[in-house]
């Protein structure tokens, strides 16, 4: 009888900030041990509260760099402790950590959630986990495989009302979400929309480091009443079913959390040209590039009017119906739960391992 695997999962940000990688290793532990797995996960102390009382986290000290050798030496310490059955990292430098530390690891495996200039921290793992098409075909890992991120049902996922912020009146509404943080361009879309000259609301939700950047150049184009920076907002579900567009500005991006809750929620996508957005948006509903002349055409042509944006989300029914079936957590978790056997089953002298959870 299949009782589970244990599994060690490394999420190596510094503590300082909760974007979609963070969100992703939470869910995925969340559910694998729904299915009965051991999951332990390693990580900043400031996460302990985003992980609940069947994930069992082990804090450590991971603001420090990857090649620091006392945090090398506490994540092998913490491996040996648990004995896991496969480690997973979630990251570049989760990868780079566990090459390091293989010893006690049991079979390993990286998910890249990032376009980056080298993948080499992952070369040396048992397999790699692509989120979109675009990283998959830049990995030269012999053990690879796309597995986009995925979420829970919107029926369960929060609904639409009970919002921490409450939602404008005003419509249009064009929604933008994310860490307030120089690589998601937030300036250059405010300065796109603005020159767009659409009518409505742009609001960006989030907090981080470009809150007062960003308020300065709002107050600077005396569009106080027109852009809004109400903070962060843990149900981005009810915004987006109430928004006519959502938005992508970022300069890179692994797979945008953000493209699943809005074509989840039905909620039309336009975006600068990131990964993952050409294997669910029409082509035209991507920008050139991700300069603000770009952006600002891009919005131009679909956000000019209710009109516009109502034809819009027409345009877009296939890549609802497509998120629909593909980006869920079942799918997630369930082709993350059968890689993980493989991999087992690989490296077993046997060739076999449980049926997968």
């Amino acid at each position: 009888m299949d009782t589970g695997l244990t599994i060690a999962m490394i999420l190596a940000t510094p503590g300082t900030g909760w974007g979609g990688m963070e969100k992703h290793a939470a869910e995925l532990a969340a559910a694998l041990a729904a299915r009965g797995h051991r999951i332990h996960v390693l990580a900043h102390p400031a996460y302990l509260s985003q992980f609940g009382a069947a994930v069992t986290v082990h804090p450590l000290p991971l603001h420090l760099g990857r090649r620091n050798p006392w945090l090398r030496f506490r994540i092998q310490r913490t491996l040996r402790s648990i004995r896991p059955d496969i480690t997973h990292a979630q990251g570049n430098k989760a990868a780079s950590l566990l090459s390091r530390t293989q010893k006690f690891a049991g079979v390993t495996l990286g998910t890249v959630h990032g376009t980056k200039t080298s993948h080499r921290a992952f070369a040396g793992l048992d397999g790699v986990i692509a989120v979109s098409a675009d990283i998959l075909a830049a990995l030269p890992h012999r053990n690879k495989r796309l597995i986009h991120n995925g979420l829970i049902p919107a029926t369960t996922n929060h609904g639409t009302t009970g919002t921490t912020i409450p939602i404008p009146d005003d419509r249009p509404v064009l929604l933008a979400a994310g860490r307030l943080e120089p690589v998601k361009q937030f300036d250059r879309l405010i300065q796109a929309w603005i020159d767009a000259r659409v009518a409505g609301t742009l609001v960006i939700l989030g907090e981080g480091s470009q809150r007062g950047r960003l308020t300065a150049l709002i107050r600077k184009l005396e569009v106080e009443d027109r852009v809004l920076l109400p903070g962060f907002e843990t149900n981005t579900g009810a915004w987006l079913k109430a928004a006519s567009a959502c938005v992508i500005s970022s300069k890179r991006e692994g797979f945008p959390y953000i493209l699943v809750e809005s074509l989840r929620a039905r909620c039309p996508v336009l975006a600068t040209p990131v990964s993952g957005v050409r294997e669910f948006l029409p082509l035209d509903c991507i920008a050139n590039s991700d300069s603000t002349a770009d952006l600002s055409r891009l919005i131009s042509q679909h956000a000019h009017s209710l009109h516009a944006l109502h034809a819009l989300a027409n345009h877009q029914t296939a890549a609802f119906e497509r998120a629909a079936h593909t980006l869920s957590q079942e799918a997630m978790v369930t082709a993350t739960a059968q890689f993980y056997h493989q991999l087992i089953a690989d490296a077993s002298p046997a060739g076999s391992s449980p049926a997968p959870r």
